[in-house]
């Protein structure tokens, strides 16, 4: 993912959040410091998210450990619930809770269009909007 496509990606969910009455901040260059921060916090008066983002155009993403440690560590110490936030080319936004993946061989993650489609949710299931019923 490049740069500038990961922070557009980041912007268009930080305004999803405020025009659905989420107050939202983007951490810009999470990632890039020694304490963990997620790529956005979001929340309501009834819902904490830490989310880290990812904006590609292939149909799968690699996760480092350390990567998905720091959002459970971040999550924890603010009682936030960590979602991974994947934007796949022409599909749109899938949101999957990071207590939920599984670890490869490696004890890293990775995370398909396939598997987002299967056990991610949209954004209005994600903040409460309706939820869609997974036969």
């Amino acid at each position: 993912m490049s740069k500038a496509k990961g922070t557009r990606a980041e912007r268009e969910l930080f305004h999803l959040f405020w025009k659905n009455n989420f107050a939202a901040i983007r951490s810009a260059g999470s990632g890039s410091t020694t304490m963990p921060a997620p790529d956005i916090l979001a929340g309501n008066k009834n819902k904490l998210l830490a989310i880290e983002c990812k904006s590609i155009k292939n149909n799968k993403q690699y996760f480092p450990k350390k990567e998905i440690q720091e959002l459970f560590e971040f999550s924890d110490k603010i009682n936030a619930k960590p979602f991974i936030g994947m934007r796949f080319d022409n599909h749109g936004w899938f949101f999957l809770n990071a207590k939920k993946l599984k670890t490869n061989k490696n004890g890293n993650y990775s995370i398909s269009l396939k598997l987002s489609k299967v056990e991610g949710i949209n954004f209005k299931e994600l903040i409460g909007k309706y939820k869609q019923l997974k036969l």
